[in-house]
């Protein structure tokens, strides 16, 4: 899916709405609803209004990593991007020239046995092609979680003003990996929520499903669709969703990643179960989804492969009418920008409709 729509770069977000907007928090942000193609225009901490008692959110917990490392091949300077961990120690990763806006230019990287030198004296050894731009990859001298503890920053592009914090790119709900894991680019989706936020949210009924999913590097440039990721579904998520499902609420994806790790353990028959490991399900208006009801996300580039899992979530008119209105109210776009509330249409002369009349 490509919008036939061009986003003009003043409505990209250069910095977190805090900095835009001192004295604020996170949770200052913008909220577009769409309800099939009816679009309505919100200030995002109006949430808890907007959903019902009886509804669920499934929320990515995966911790945002400084995985961003500079390095040098030969002579050349280059920014090494560690994208997902391997169940063998290696790590894919890419490898971008540095430009001083962010990273934005990849590099082909190869040959097969090319040696990176990191900070430390830690080594990167480039193994096996992955596609065009992303190498399985051996860490020799040390280990990485440390490597991007000492001398890593988030990963960044060039729509953005400067490096932030890793403060800046963790949400509310990251939990640290016993292993190291996370995810090479923020779970966004997710950012504007607060403890405050989410304390209301429970006061008034809504329900909160924990998934892990660590994202890879996003593909800046080709806008492919994304590659193998590592996911988990715990059992009493899986429960939680189910018992929605059963019920009149609505199960709600708090983000992309969460659409993908929650129809990865779903079967055919829509119910969810617990599973743990590597997903490569690409949701498509084709494939359709099982579970998700609505989805709260980003608003993503016209040539992004997100768009095929927004319109299998809410149909290609929802998404064209949303996409026009977010351009016609100057909202914001990327990981710090304004947020998008995709939720199934009302059904007639009801305001609270159950599941069977959906």
């Amino acid at each position: 899916m490509t919008l036939t729509v061009r986003v003009p770069p003043e409505l990209s977000a250069r910095v977190p709405v805090e900095q835009r907007r001192p004295g604020l928090d996170r949770d200052a942000v913008r909220l577009l609803v769409s309800r099939g193609a009816e679009v309505s225009h919100h200030a995002f901490v109006e949430l808890p209004g907007l959903l019902r008692a009886g509804d669920l959110l499934v929320v990515n917990t995966s911790r945002t990593l400084a995985a961003a490392v500079d390095g040098e091949v030969g002579h050349a300077r280059v920014v090494v991007h560690f994208s997902t961990r391997g169940d063998d120690g290696r790590w894919t990763v890419e490898l971008r020239d540095p430009d001083g806006r962010g990273t934005t230019r990849a590099r082909a990287g190869g040959p097969v046995g090319a040696e990176v030198r990191l900070p430390g004296g830690v080594r990167l050894v480039l193994e096996e092609a992955v596609s065009d731009r992303l190498w399985w990859a051996r860490v020799l001298g040390g280990e990485v979680a440390g490597l991007l503890r000492e001398y890593g920053r988030p990963i960044r592009y060039s729509y953005t003003e400067r490096d932030q914090p890793l403060s800046a790119y963790q949400t509310v709900f990251a939990l640290p990996s016993p292993d190291g894991s996370g995810s090479a680019e923020m779970p966004s989706a997710a950012r504007p929520f607060t403890a405050r936020m989410v304390a209301e949210l429970v006061s008034r009924g809504v329900q909160f499903a924990p998934i892990t999913l660590h994202t890879g590097v996003a593909s800046a440039e080709a806008h492919e669709p994304p590659y193998p990721e590592r996911f988990s579904v715990p059992e009493a998520s899986a429960r939680l969703i189910n018992a929605v499902r059963a019920g009149d609420g609505r199960v709600i994806a708090v983000g992309t990643t969460a659409v993908r790790a929650v129809e990865s353990a779903a079967g055919a028959d829509g119910v969810v179960r617990a599973r743990a490991g590597w997903t490569d399900l690409v949701v498509t208006p084709e494939r359709g989804v099982r579970v998700v009801d609505g989805l709260l996300t980003g608003l993503h580039e016209p040539e992004a492969s997100h768009l095929l899992m927004l319109e299998a979530v809410a149909g290609r008119a929802a998404i064209d009418r949303g996409y026009e209105e977010a351009l016609r109210g100057l909202y914001l776009w990327h990981e710090f920008g304004d947020v998008h509330l995709l939720l199934p249409a009302e059904a007639p002369h009801t305001e609270h409709c159950a599941r069977n009349c959906r």
